[in-house]
């Protein structure tokens, strides 16, 4: 899920301005979060079967390029990681062990609050339904490798779906800041550490984005580990850097002309959206403040503000839900499209429902305290 985002302003004249400059942010978390839950929901479960007769060609394509919405939140997880760790879009010289303390306190506490209504679902589940996506119940070890964030590389049985992206968000963001402290430590004996800094950092992250790019994510045997998703998250942190710098277009070129090689050595659909998503962004660091964009409705406003906020709380609660929707199914003996659709729309609605509670009573308040660093409050 997304690395930072700002803190809201108290005048309301800036939080105005505040949401209207980053509603486009707001907007990729919401469309990509609702991607996501559509995917499971058509993927999993005798709802997805019953649905899925209406029009099985419409619904395997939905779920082969619904899927690939995580990539709008890995660019998103690069651009926000860049601003939080150096806005002026430089090296960062902070402490690369409080900010992973940090970051797993804020990603990965609410993931377990998760994990446990998840497995307690499942359970549930079980009493009424047997279905291969419906988790065993977990042993020591796969809740031990949950908490660790390893179950992926050990190849264990994840209880949730969408937890493998929880490791993945949270390697990056390591990688991320090491790469940054990196940039910032070659660079201290130097008399213009900052310029230097900010260069050798800038350049760390676009080798290993290149080198994700032309190499590790070509091979799926990576795809337990940051390097495979690196790529779209390099990407995201250069969107950034386009309105930090002088020579904007320089830097939105050399993001184009980097995908754009990869796609011709190796099409890839998901590398594609990353580079459409990266350029969007930053188009709109360069550009974004020279147009007057209309005035949109507060109402709307606040819609995809909310909606973006809830996007991390709908991740991790809807696969629950979904569980609990499907034995429900099973228990009243429904069957048909017309119930599958009545039933997958309610465990749509039900799991934005639950997504507010969890981000009121769990997530929201696991973020409050104790205050992190400027910046890396995850969105």
């Amino acid at each position: 899920m997304p690395v930072a985002h700002s803190s809201v302003p108290v005048e309301a004249a800036v939080a105005a301005t505040s949401s209207q400059r980053q509603l486009h942010i707001d907007a990729l978390k919401l469309l990509a979060s609702q991607l996501i839950v559509l995917h499971h929901l058509i993927a999993y479960g005798p709802i997805s079967d019953a649905v899925n007769v209406l029009a099985p060609a419409a619904f395997d394509w939905l779920f082969e390029h619904t899927r690939m919405a995580v990539h709008i939140f890995l660019v998103l997880g690069g651009y926000l990681a860049a601003r939080g760790f150096s806005p002026q879009g430089g090296a960062w010289n902070g402490s690369p062990l409080h900010a992973m303390l940090q970051r797993y306190r804020r990603l990965v506490l609410p993931c377990l609050a998760a994990l446990v209504l998840a497995v307690v679902s499942a359970a549930l589940t079980r009493l009424w339904m047997a279905d291969d996506f419906v988790p065993a119940r977990p042993t020591l070890t796969q809740t031990l490798a949950h908490v660790l964030l390893i179950q992926g590389v050990l190849g264990l049985e994840s209880l949730t779906a969408g937890i493998w992206y929880v490791a993945i968000d949270f390697q990056l963001f390591v990688m991320m800041a090491l790469l940054l402290w990196t940039g910032h430590k070659l660079s201290q004996s130097s008399k213009r550490a900052d310029l230097i800094g900010s260069a050798v950092a800038q350049t760390l992250v676009l080798a290993m984005m290149l080198s994700s790019l032309f190499f590790f994510n070509r091979d799926d045997h990576w795809d337990n580990w940051a390097l495979y998703f690196f790529g779209s998250y390099g990407m995201g942190a250069v969107a950034y850097w386009v309105g930090c710098s002088r020579r904007p277009a320089g830097y939105l070129s050399l993001l184009a002309v980097c995908g754009l090689a990869a796609l011709m050595l190796d099409y890839r659909p998901r590398v594609w959206l990353a580079l459409v998503v990266s350029l969007l962004l930053g188009l709109a660091q360069w550009q974004g403040s020279r147009f007057q964009l209309p005035r949109l409705p507060a109402r709307l406003v606040k819609f995809v503000t909310t909606m973006g906020k809830l996007s991390y709380a709908l991740f991790l609660v809807h696969f629950p839900v979904l569980m609990l929707g499907n034995a429900l199914f099973v228990h009243l003996g429904l069957s048909g499209p017309a119930a599958g659709i009545a039933l997958l729309l309610a465990c749509w609605a039900v799991s934005l429902g639950v997504a507010v509670l969890f981000e009121r009573w769990v997530e929201a308040p696991l973020a409050r305290k104790p205050r992190a660093p400027v910046g890396l409050q995850p969105g």
